[in-house]
């Protein structure tokens, strides 16, 4: 079926709906639930979503609100949209917003910016010898690729007024070279703005790094592990970087969370070091992509990098009868501009999460109260495993 050639002249909300009605007809089935209008819609059938035949609702929960004290030393308080399906999720991510409001809370967050590497095939020499050795070749041209940086790194930037190349990593694996661009897109995540710088890169080093034969491979060569794990993104983080902190009173676990530090503590032994190293696990967390999944669907951002965002670590120590608990999130790609974050539902709630605006950066801003959010999370599902709720919780709420 063609559900593109459309009758000019009409808005957006009548094109998804002439689309829609085309497909009912041509599978014989009942959509209308997916019908949309202008208002809800917004460029989303021009800018986000090819062959736009409607949308799909999801329900929205608040939880908050939340305080804590941001890195750079000023306290804001945070509202958290949570777009989910999961019952019981949002009661429980509220419930920890409450004990951290009882405590004091700190983030700290570093910025490694969007990434992309580059694959290069690397042939012989001009004038080597087939008996020559190749590895010279690849050793030589990545000496220039080192030498050449600033010149490339200028073709990157003028591709965008907002990307900025921060870093750059070279990886070698036999007759392939791997050039990983690390980039600052200013507010938006990026990843596009990082695609197109690499392309005119990968390009250029081509055109002007002849004697080696390069040729180029991809400009997702998967080292950068766009929306997919990996130990490398675990280990050295991608995009923004963010650690949220916490010292919990007895007293709070107590009253709050009807439990004590203690079991708290052996659940977490059994749980994020013994169960997480038995399975071999990137990310020894409770459930920070839960988290993560329902701000990012609630705000715009792209859900495909819930992935990264779930490489979390949560540590936890027992400090007398208090409980020190952090959550490390190595990756989260975010942006408060372009892609979902300017459809209608999307952009009000991520100006709800964004209303106590502190000096950072927003994107910086964003990525912390993330890291908060995810912390409240961690500590309200370690609560119910201690205590043993977690399933009568999900009886209850999830149904």
């Amino acid at each position: 079926m063609d559900s593109r050639n459309l009758r000019d002249g009409l808005s957006p909300g009548e094109r998804c709906d002439e689309r829609r009605k085309r497909l009912e007809q041509e599978l014989k089935l009942d959509l209308a639930h997916t019908r949309t209008d202008d208002e809800h819609a917004g460029e989303a059938d021009e800018k986000n979503c090819e062959q736009m035949f409607g949308m799909v609702p999801l329900p929205v929960g608040y939880a908050g609100p939340l305080t804590f004290l941001c890195s750079s030393g000023e306290k804001t308080t945070v509202h958290l949209p949570l777009a989910t399906t999961e019952g019981a999720l949002v009661a429980s991510i509220n419930r920890g917003c409450k004990v951290l409001c009882e405590t004091d809370v700190h983030t700290l967050s570093t910025h490694h910016g969007m990434t992309r590497s580059i694959a290069f095939r690397i042939g012989r020499a001009s004038g080597e010898k087939k008996r020559g050795k190749s590895a010279d070749g690849v050793q030589m041209f990545t000496k220039k690729l080192r030498h050449l940086q600033a010149k490339w790194s200028q073709i990157a930037e003028e591709t965008s007024s907002h990307l900025h190349v921060m870093s750059s990593d070279v990886d070698v694996r036999g007759q392939y070279v791997f050039l990983t661009l690390s980039c600052d897109t200013d507010e938006a995540m990026g990843m596009n703005m990082v695609t197109i710088a690499a392309q005119a890169v990968g390009d250029w080093i081509v055109q002007n790094i002849q004697d080696y034969s390069p040729r180029l491979i991809t400009i997702a060569g998967n080292v950068d592990s766009d929306k997919k794990p990996s130990r490398r993104t675990h280990d050295r983080g991608r995009g923004y970087e963010v650690t949220a902190k916490t010292l919990i009173p007895g007293a709070v676990i107590s009253s709050m969370l009807k439990t004590t530090a203690t079991d708290m503590a052996a659940v977490a032994d059994a749980k994020l070091r013994e169960g997480s190293e038995i399975a071999g696990a990137l990310g020894a967390n409770l459930h920070a992509a839960n988290v993560i999944a329902a701000l990012y669907l609630a705000t715009g951002q792209d859900a495909a990098h819930v992935v990264e965002g779930s490489l979390a670590d949560t540590t936890v120590e027992l400090r007398g009868d208090d409980l020190a608990v952090s959550t490390r999130l190595p990756a989260l790609l975010i942006g408060v501009r372009g892609g979902g974050t300017a459809l209608p539902a999307q952009n009000q709630c991520l100006q709800m999460l964004l209303k106590n605006r502190t000096s950072l950066h927003p994107c910086r801003q964003l990525a912390e109260s993330i890291g908060a959010a995810v912390l409240a999370g961690e500590i309200s599902l370690l609560a119910a495993q201690a205590n043993q709720t977690l399933a009568s919780a999900h009886k209850k709420h999830a149904r």
